[in-house]
């Protein structure tokens, strides 16, 4: 099974969590052409952002690192360059040039040396704009499923963010579930 594959498998199981947009590039038979690939480029710096940006999103918590220990700010990159058409990384790099922007007006400061607080606000606010322009796709939508997608595909995010089960046992249907209870993931 190929990269490809096996995260079309965590997106198909992660359901509603993931938007359309995000759900069709995945989802496409064709492999994106060489044109197509590697229209945007992505700084280091570009690469921190957005891992400070996923960790906003799935934060490290007492039972598990979150999506920046997790390597998301590279994965993210990787996905917008090899997965996505020309138009969608165009969209994404503008979104994340207007964000950064957003940033500057609104606090003074680039991302990166915004406090939690205030990313979290930056955040909010895009989030309300894309649900109140109905903006599909948008730098916030796509960001927001690759970290979501991102995380639970990794390491971090299959042992330790979910009850890990390196070997299947025998299928139960009438397993008991807690609340509060892990969701469990199998290799």
């Amino acid at each position: 099974m190929n990269r490809r594959e096996a995260l079309k498998n965590v997106a198909f199981l992660m359901g509603s969590a993931i938007s359309v947009t995000s759900m069709g590039v995945l989802f496409e038979s064709f492999t994106l052409p060489e044109i197509e690939k590697n229209h945007v480029s992505f700084s280091a710096t570009d690469e921190e952002l957005l891992a400070e940006f996923a960790d906003i999103i799935i934060p490290t918590t007492a039972s598990s690192p979150g999506a920046k220990a997790a390597g998301v700010g590279t994965f993210i990159p990787m996905m917008i360059r090899d997965c996505y058409p020309a138009k969608m990384q165009e969209i994404f790099a503008i979104g994340m040039k207007d964000m950064q922007a957003k940033c500057l007006k609104n606090f003074n400061k680039d991302f990166l040396a915004m406090s939690i607080e205030e990313r979290q606000k930056i955040m909010t606010d895009l989030k309300n704009e894309t649900i109140a322009n109905d903006k599909a796709p948008s730098f916030f939508l796509i960001a927001r499923d690759l970290t979501i997608l991102g995380y639970f595909s990794s390491e971090i995010g299959c042992t330790q963010a979910r009850e890990y089960l390196p070997v299947p046992g025998r299928y139960d249907g009438s397993a008991e579930y807690t609340p509060g209870q892990k969701a469990w993931a199998t290799n």
